[in-house]
């Protein structure tokens, strides 16, 4: 079969990479660097297993262009991976790359599935369908991590296509044949619950977040053993050990946005957990940025935080909406000097923060050193390290 992609972020290169094992795949994509550095095998994002299978594949089964007429015409299934930021003013995702490639669809090929891949608000793909006079639009929603977007496809926890019907199954299919894994849970369910899914489950993830996150605030303003008391805790079966290693928030892709958004949805529903779990998000990182401040001590604003990586977690180089970015806005703001160490970034300023992308130098001239995540390489100076890394481990 012949599948295109729309956009080549991680949701849509990892469905590229996985599909082309058996399929023609087309990625189309608007950035000129991104397409030629694809076709001359060379990933421009970082996933390990990505980059261990575009070169296998590139330029056989393979390709990326910027011409849409090759991407689409002849396709039997295009998925839409475009970016929806959410968009505060509106309360609502911002579909417009989704409706800009779903036109230029229509007018290329009319009898392609397109398969929605984006994140999008519950009702959209309906009132999608509606607005183009077409019924072939539908959704599958994404689980995946950033980073290890690939193995997440080749390892799926479950298969959601949001559609009862032949073609569904057929897509379905397909991203079975490419996985590793075996015997892959897969539902199959309207296009509004398919919608629902995405953002409650990325909401419950947030939720579990911000739950082992005030747990540590609670044991940092009283010198609690926080280890201790999410171990006592997680031995309940029904709470578990995983996903539960504090952070200064959830950020990334999906979480902040997903959350915000299943909100808005809710403006004529009774609740109070899901307006809780976004708040709490802006709580904890006021909560960090104090004590980021106490331990400078006297004449804060004489000193100067130094913030160890903007990425969310390892193997990552996506920041987007990172949470340490919100603990860089508060401590910025009481005019304390920070400075940024962040080898992904090729600028010397981040928002107005001065980058030091020589370590050495970077642990030099920080009082205090903020890091999400614990990294061997802060081991030797880890008395002036801030991090609420208890298990040393993204999740």
């Amino acid at each position: 079969m012949k599948i295109a992609v729309a956009g080549t972020g991680y949701v849509g290169l990892s469905n590229g990479l996985l599909l082309s094992q058996n399929n023609e795949v087309v990625a189309l994509d608007i950035v000129a660097q991104k397409v030629e550095m694809l076709n001359s095998g060379i990933l421009p994002i970082e996933d390990r297993e990505m980059e261990e299978f575009l070169p296998k594949y590139i330029g056989k089964s393979f390709r990326a262009t910027l011409d849409k007429k090759e991407a689409y015409e002849g396709a039997d299934f295009i998925i839409v991976a475009t970016p929806t930021d959410y968009d505060p003013e509106s309360n609502y995702f911002n579909t417009k790359s989704i409706e800009a490639v779903v036109s230029d669809i229509l007018e290329i090929n009319t009898s392609a599935t397109i398969v929605i891949k984006s994140t999008i608000p519950v009702g959209y793909t309906k009132s999608l369908n509606e607005r183009f006079n077409t019924n072939n639009i539908i959704f599958s929603p994404e689980f995946l991590r950033e980073g290890k977007a690939l193995y997440d496809n080749l390892y799926p926890s479950r298969i959601i296509v949001g559609e009862k019907s032949k073609r569904a199954e057929l897509f379905a299919s397909l991203l079975k044949e490419g996985a590793v894994k075996k015997d892959i849970p897969t539902l199959f369910t309207n296009s509004t619950e398919a919608e629902a899914i995405k953002l409650f489950a990325n909401t419950y993830l947030a939720m579990r977040v911000a739950y082992f996150n005030e747990l540590d605030s609670y044991c940092l303003e009283h010198n609690l053993n926080t280890e201790d008391i999410i171990k006592g805790v997680g031995l309940d079966p029904r709470i578990g050990m995983h996903y539960n290693n504090p952070s200064f928030g959830y950020g990334g892709y999906c979480l902040p946005k997903d959350t915000k958004q299943l909100l808005a949805n809710y403006k004529d529903v009774p609740s109070n957990i899901i307006e809780a779990i976004v708040k709490a998000n802006s709580t904890r990182k006021d909560f960090i940025s104090d004590s980021i401040i106490k331990r400078l001590g006297d004449n804060p604003q004489k000193k100067v935080v130094g913030v160890y990586r903007l990425v969310m977690k390892s193997g990552s180089d996506n920041f987007r909406s990172s949470a340490i970015q919100g603990i860089m806005k508060r401590v910025k703001a009481k005019g304390i000097e920070v400075v940024v160490y962040e080898p992904v970034l090729k600028d010397n300023h981040f928002f107005g923060s001065r980058v030091v992308n020589d370590l050495d130098e970077f642990k030099n001239i920080s009082d205090v050193i903020v890091a999400n995540r614990m990294e061997k390489s802060l081991e030797d100076v880890k008395e002036r390290v801030f991090t609420r890394d208890i298990f040393n481990s993204d999740s």
